[in-house]
């Protein structure tokens, strides 16, 4: 469910939106994205909203949020989506997925390599 605030800005409620309290699956990720970036086309602000939700996984995370880097600069996130009601180790899981996907999509090919080096190993 999308409650809008005003005309620039919307509100996500992920609790409402995915319909249950634990983020983990990256089709329900991509819900959010999606609504994300319809928003983001309509040159919105977007606050997602935490609230409720007991249990995030990177598979969530990264397709919610991490994809956004694909197409769009660093600060235009940071200046257009907010979040609120993390608990603190999904703080560190939106980090982790953040600084991943920045990685990722400025070189996807050397991210890869990586990788394979350190599975190698």
């Amino acid at each position: 469910m999308i409650y809008f605030n005003n005309m620039d800005n919307i509100t996500i409620n992920i609790v409402n939106t995915i319909g249950d309290v634990y983020g983990v699956e990256a089709e329900d990720g991509q819900k959010v994205f999606e609504l994300i970036l319809k928003a983001f086309k309509e040159n919105k602000k977007v606050h997602l909203s935490f609230q409720n939700i007991e249990m995030l996984t990177t598979a969530f995370l990264n397709t919610a949020v991490g994809q956004l880097y694909k197409d769009h600069s660093e600060d235009y996130i940071k200046a257009n989506l907010s979040v609120s009601d993390l608990t603190e180790s999904g703080k560190v899981a939106l980090k982790r997925v953040v600084i991943t996907a920045k990685l990722y999509y400025k070189d996807p090919e050397a991210l890869q390599r990586s990788i394979d080096e350190i599975t190698e190993e």
